[in-house]
Formats: structure tokens, C-alpha cells, sequence
């Protein structure tokens, strides 16, 4: 029996990968205000982001290309998954992207049982025979008072790494992005990436499928003048994004209410991306 080289077994994974994403013809984007698109403001006013920028790229590749993006903003994980599952499945897609659990850790939610109902709700969607796309959370160590989630966020990646391998899902590691380290990759609020943020994520996210895009997701951000406040800036900095962030959000807890109350899906329909 003739041996296979190491290089040969390397080109075979290639074409088998290649072979995988040739054939995206729709796609559908699960999840909460990441995946909307907030902040990431188009010249009309309204939300882009991440998800319709990987939309753009697929739709110049691919003539017939159809994408619905059913993410709300202020969703926790299991309105996801009883909320756009469903009606995800419901529209045979090629691929489904799915990135949910940050406002539940948030809230202090139990980070094993997220992982169990996110794994359910993947299960249900490689069982309807859909490409799955999972996304890490951030690496919050540059972002004040964030950070402080930062162990219960890296326990979480974990398990979604684990729920990545075992149902055969492309995973797209945010918490690796360097260039999201930088403080021009976030808006004020310290939730939401700016544009340049939510462009780096839409490169990643095609590097992951395979899909040649325009730009590198790794290259820094251009160097700028002092990126380090004194003590005093940056004290008065947390003060103000306590008054007009933090302060509002424990408001709507306290109220029960959440910003997507009321808010529809932007794109709740497989459709041509223009």
C-alpha cells in the first residue's frame, strides 16, 4: 500500500473544505445586537454590521444568494433559540450563523446551562442539515468594568469550542482578534463594535467559510496619537459611560423591558442582497 504524504493529505482536506462552502446560496444570521449590526451605521441610518457585510461578499460570489437576519438587540440566549430556530430551519438555509449568550453572562446566567441550551439549539440545526457558523465572545480585558466577566466569558468559549468540534461547525474565535484589543474597534457604550469592528468580524468570518475577501482582519489599526488617558481622563470617562450606559441598562432590568421590545428582525425574509 503506498503511503500518502503529509502535503497530499493537506490539498485533500482543501478541496474537501472548498467543497463544503462552494455552494452557499442563502444564508440566515441568528442572535442579538452583534449580530444586528449595532453600531455600525450605514448612510441611511440603519444598522449594517458584520452579517451583512459577509452577505455582501457571498452575494458578488454567488448570483442567486438570498440572506435574512432574524438577530434583535437586548435577546438572551433562549429567546433565540425559541424565537429564530424555528423559522430559521423553517427557511432551509445553507448556512446559519448563531452568536448568543453575552447578555445572558451579563445577567450572571449559569454559564453550563447556556452552554446546554445553545448546544440543543445547534443540534437542532445540523439536524435540519444546516452549515453552522458559532462565534466566541470577546476578549473584554481592554474594556473598563467589562472586564470583570472576563473569566465567566472565557469559560463559556470553552464550550462552545467543545459544541464547535462535536457538531462539526465552523467556529470563529473572536477572543483571538488582537485588533479588536483596540479601543477604536468599540463605540462609547463598550458593548457594540464601531464599523472598523464590525468590518474586522465580517473578515474573520469569511477567512473561517473560505471565502477570499478584500483586506486583513489581523492587520492593526493605523497608529494614533496618546491611546493611554491619564488616571483622571479615564476616571471621568467611567463616570460618564455609567450616567449614560450603565445606569439606563440596570434601569430596564429593574423594569423588565430590554431595547428590542418591540423592534422586528431587520431582514426577516430570505431575499437578494442588493
Amino acid at each position: 500500500m503506498s503511503k500518502v504524504s503529509l502535503s497530499n493529505l493537506e490539498n485533500m482536506g482543501r478541496l474537501l473544505e472548498n467543497d463544503r462552502n462552494r455552494d452557499i446560496g442563502s444564508f440566515v444570521a441568528l442572535g442579538d445586537s452583534f449580530t444586528e449590526g449595532l453600531n455600525d451605521l450605514g448612510p441611511d441610518g440603519t444598522y449594517i454590521g458584520w452579517a451583512d457585510r459577509v452577505a455582501s461578499v457571498l452575494a458578488a460570489k454567488t448570483p442567486v444568494f438570498r440572506y435574512a437576519n432574524l438577530a434583535v438587540r437586548g435577546k438572551l440566549l433562549h429567546h433565540v433559540i425559541d424565537e429564530q430556530i424555528a423559522p430559521a430551519i423553517a427557511m432551509t438555509p445553507d448556512l446559519v450563523s448563531i452568536a448568543a449568550g453575552g447578555n445572558d453572562l451579563l445577567r450572571r446566567a449559569d454559564v453550563d446551562d447556556l452552554a446546554d441550551l445553545f448546544d440543543a439549539g445547534v443540534s437542532r440545526l445540523r439536524d435540519a442539515g444546516c452549515e453552522v457558523m458559532i462565534f466566541t465572545g470577546f476578549d473584554p480585558r481592554t474594556l473598563p468594568v467589562i472586564r470583570m466577566l472576563r473569566g465567566r466569558i472565557a469559560a463559556y468559549n470553552m464550550h462552545l469550542r467543545a459544541i464547535a468540534d462535536e457538531r462539526d461547525c465552523y467556529l470563529v474565535d473572536l477572543w483571538s482578534m488582537r485588533v479588536l484589543r483596540d479601543a477604536r474597534a468599540w463605540s462609547a457604550d463598550r458593548l457594540h463594535l464601531t464599523t472598523e469592528g464590525h468590518s474586522r468580524v465580517a473578515l474573520r468570518a469569511l477567512d473561517v467559510l473560505g471565502v477570499a475577501a478584500e483586506g486583513d482582519w489581523r492587520v492593526p489599526l493605523p497608529t494614533a496619537g496618546d491611546m493611554n488617558p491619564n488616571w483622571f481622563a479615564a476616571r471621568r470617562a467611567d463616570a460618564r459611560w455609567a450616567r449614560e450606559y450603565a445606569f439606563p441598562w440596570l434601569s430596564r432590568r429593574l423594569r423588565h423591558t430590554s431595547t428590542g421590545d418591540s423592534v422586528p428582525p431587520k431582514r426577516p425574509e430570505l431575499l437578494p442582497v442588493p
